[in-house]
């Protein structure tokens, strides 16, 4: 007896297979393996989950064995010299429809294509900002209203005052915040603990602290369930008040940090301040922070 033909597939189940293929299969592979495939990925179910490449221009890639120069000369075979990264963007949330519910960012990516997330994406529940957009940071405020089901959010540095009080204000779902490699004073402890009482999970590995800052969350965010501060700098691993503070949350980690003598909290304070300064000056579009970070597990339990 001849066995089923892909193609004769129920389309729900297709639809629910191809949404987790990923951009680049479903962009460029799927549409072209038979007319009901194409269909299929025409459905905006397919797009509810947009994790976009690290970089959308080849020419953006330093590293000639990169893992994403594939995708990325895919597309600009594909677009030819109209790729842009916003209207990369907007094609791609175009085919959701509305109902995006996960968005990664791209790098390099420009201020109008968070106002085109923000206007079309209501029901997104999971955003990662990318931790080299630093304008789109800096202006997360004025959208943040938009996204009233945000439950997930990965913010890149600096600018958390700002953005802060917005989530609270407007994110009642909020329980999950990234923002690695931040310089975390007592002023962005405190308008963490105020606007965001509630949070369960929040990873802030790899950045700077003023030992009291820590404290303060500490002791305000009473309903956190996994703290990761691991590989920071401005306190000890071991410090027994920071270890009985942590000691009713089922996961803290905190291996690897330590206090750094020559790097108080003055010096801490200066280095933050010089590079918003650098990146105001170059219209934040080519800032690079010159250490080896990994962005790439935020979704790999999805």
């Amino acid at each position: 007896m001849e066995g089923r033909k892909w193609e004769d597939l129920n389309k729900d189940i297709l639809v629910n297979v191809l949404g987790r293929v990923g951009m680049e299969s479903l962009l460029l592979d799927v549409p072209f393996v038979c007319k009901s495939w194409y269909k299929a990925s025409r459905e905006p179910q397919c797009w509810e989950h947009l994790i976009f490449p690290p970089y959308i221009k080849p020419d953006d890639i330093w590293e000639e064995e990169s893992p994403d120069r594939g995708f990325a000369e895919r597309l600009a075979m594909k677009f030819q010299e109209n790729l842009s990264v916003f209207a990369f963007v907007k094609f791609i949330v175009n085919h959701s429809c509305g109902n995006a519910t996960i968005i990664k960012l791209p790098g390099r990516c420009p201020e109008e294509a968070l106002e085109y997330i923000a206007n079309e994406c209501p029901k997104l529940k999971i955003l990662d900002v990318g931790s080299y957009n630093i304008s789109i940071n800096a202006i997360i405020p004025k959208f943040i209203s938009k996204w009233k089901n945000l439950e997930m959010l990965k913010l890149g540095k600096f600018y958390l005052k700002e953005i802060l009080p917005q989530i609270g204000l407007h994110c009642n779902s909020l329980i999950w915040l990234s923002a690695p490699y931040n310089y975390f004073h007592k002023d962005d402890a405190s308008a963490l603990v105020a606007s965001l009482p509630k949070l369960e999970y929040l990873d802030l590995h790899g950045g700077g602290f003023e030992k009291e800052a820590l404290l303060m969350i500490l002791q305000g965010c009473k309903q956190l369930v996994h703290l990761d501060v691991r590989q920071c700098f401005g306190f000890d691993d071991d410090d027994a008040e920071i270890l009985e503070l942590a000691s009713h949350i089922p996961v803290f980690m905190c291996e690897g940090s330590m206090v750094i003598p020559d790097l108080e909290p003055a010096s801490l304070q200066d280095r933050r301040l010089d590079h918003e300064l650098f990146c105001d000056k170059i219209n934040h579009d080519d800032c690079a922070y010159d250490l080896n970070f990994d962005f790439d597990n935020l979704f790999e339990d999805i």
